[in-house]
């Protein structure tokens, strides 16, 4: 199911009785999304707003990745691309070109940081079982950054640890 789609069908409050709640999973709910034609999923929970591409303000002497920041309701939001975080290919920014932007709380912070993708795909059920451990071959996405695997029919889509994909890593100024 496409995410617009999903967001056209959400009732309005009031609007229709819970009759036959299948909607509700007894599982985790994941945001499917594209890079370089491999599926990627980041915890929905995470997600604060899909937001169409924009050229962000840039910052100077920072990482490559790093495309700049944007204002978001009074709040700087820094902008990432994962294709050249993770070395996938070339950054191409086209109409289905999205930033996902995901917060996190820790116990000491909250940390908001945008992540340009290809395109947004699917809202994806998966029960903890469902969920295998990533072996470690040294691909191109660190094994630090993967929470695991999951089998969804004839693909396989790597689940992305959204706190580690919010470290801030430390930059050397060439």
């Amino acid at each position: 199911m496409d995410i617009q789609m999903l967001a056209e069908e959400v009732p309005v409050e009031g609007e229709y009785s819970l009759e036959g709640v299948d909607f509700i999973t007894s599982g985790e709910q994941y945001l499917t999304f594209l890079l370089a034609d491999e599926q990627y999923a980041v915890d929905i929970l995470c997600v604060e707003e899909i937001r169409s591409w924009e050229n962000p303000t840039r910052i100077p002497n920072s990482p490559c990745y790093i495309k700049g920041v944007i204002n978001m309701r009074g709040i700087i939001v820094p902008i990432v691309d994962l294709r050249m975080k993770f070395n996938i290919g070339e950054a191409v920014y086209c109409e289905t070109t999205v930033v996902i932007v995901l917060t996190v709380e820790t116990e000491d912070k909250t940390r908001t940081i945008g992540f340009v993708v290809d395109a947004v795909s699917d809202v994806l059920n998966v029960e903890a079982n469902e969920i295998k451990p990533a072996p470690v071959f040294g691909g191109c996405v660190p094994q630090s950054y993967l929470d695991g695997l999951v089998n969804v029919a004839e693909k396989v889509v790597t689940i992305l640890n959204v706190k580690t994909l919010q470290a801030v890593e430390k930059h050397q100024i060439n």
